[in-house]
């Protein structure tokens, strides 16, 4: 699926909307876990990288090389952000884009330097979302978090109805070993 330009807003919604609809996302919902199925799917492993955060450089990047592709994020955000970005890049992996820029190219230079830049096919980052195929990956990764937790609250629903004690516990204090004042989350508690 390629984007196009002067594609209306609405067609390029339905389009993604369809394409997210297709996918098989694992419930309760993990971004690695969901990357490994789409890995296995393709038939071509999918590697995510940490780095360190870098001025002037994209947040995250798409590198293809004949044999896999990296998807870098920062090591130093918040997992919600990295979750978001690790999306963003697998979205354009989704929709087949392909367009890399010389100045996304040379972050690979500053953050893969052992990567030898022969073997770099494709390179694509988050930096300008004004790009039709930026749109459409942004797009894309947020209708994935919105499937994905409809498809949680259907699988909790499921269960609570099989258990209506702890579907209580989970409305008042979130899922089982999330709570923040959970005895296992104890020792993160700051007292003044």
């Amino acid at each position: 699926m390629r984007v196009r330009r002067g594609l209306s807003s609405k067609d390029l919604w339905q389009r993604c909307r369809r394409l997210v609809d297709d996918l098989d996302l694992p419930t309760p919902f993990d971004t690695a876990t969901f990357i490994g199925m789409l890995a296995q799917a393709r038939g071509r492993p999918i590697e995510l990288v940490p780095v360190a955060a870098r001025p002037h450089l994209p947040c995250g990047l798409l590198v293809t090389t004949d044999r896999a592709d990296r998807i870098l994020f920062p090591a130093d955000t918040t997992p919600l952000h990295q979750q978001h970005i690790q999306l963003h890049e697998v979205a354009h992996l989704l929709c087949g884009h392909h367009e890399t820029s010389p100045a996304v190219s040379s972050a690979v230079e500053v953050l893969l330097p052992h990567l030898p830049p022969s073997l770099v096919q494709r390179v694509l980052g988050r930096t300008v979302y004004s790009e039709p195929q930026e749109e459409e990956a942004e797009l894309v990764a947020s209708l994935i978090l919105s499937r994905a937790a409809q498809l949680d609250r259907a699988g909790h629903a499921k269960a609570s109805s099989a258990d209506p004690e702890q579907a209580r516990l989970h409305s008042l204090f979130g899922p089982r070993g999330q709570h923040r004042d959970s005895p296992r989350n104890a020792h993160r508690r700051r007292h003044p």
